[in-house]
């Protein structure tokens, strides 16, 4: 059976759409997948995820964009105990350091971040889009 992998994402300028995006491609082999941005989700879309992936930018001084995503990480965050998470964003300075501090929160809430995560400085080039269409292709099965 072809795991159920939810890719919910939140992204300003486009950069970590494209990520998303190539994620989706890679999972839809597997036929089991949803591409959502952080306003479209709900609770259900997470619960019900085998794989979750889970993308935003870094913000102001390296956090997570504080209207949307901000939130969901809190709605989120008694929900995700047991969950296989894979993070995903892009920066435009700083050296990541937004994704060491979400990366530990997950594990802080019980969840489990199964691969190393995907940070790329601006749009994403053609490298890191293959290996997010690998990673969405990997788990779908």
């Amino acid at each position: 059976m072809n795991n159920k992998i939810n890719i919910i994402f939140w992204s300003g300028t486009g950069n970590t759409e494209s990520m998303a995006q190539a994620i989706y491609e890679g999972s839809k082999k597997g036929g089991n997948s949803k591409l959502l941005t952080v306003d479209k989700d709900t609770l259900d879309d997470v619960v019900e995820a085998d794989i979750l992936f889970l993308g935003c930018p870094s913000m102001g001084v390296e956090e997570l964009e504080e209207s949307e995503m901000e939130p969901f990480m809190e709605s989120i965050s008694n929900d995700i105990d047991g969950k296989k998470i894979i993070l995903f964003g892009s920066y435009g300075w700083g050296d990541g350091e937004w994704m060491q501090d979400w990366e530990q929160r997950i594990k802080n809430c019980g969840g489990t971040i199964v691969e190393d995560s995907i940070i790329c400085n601006e749009s994403p080039q053609e490298d890191v889009l293959k290996v997010l269409t690998s990673l969405g292709q990997k788990y779908s099965n």
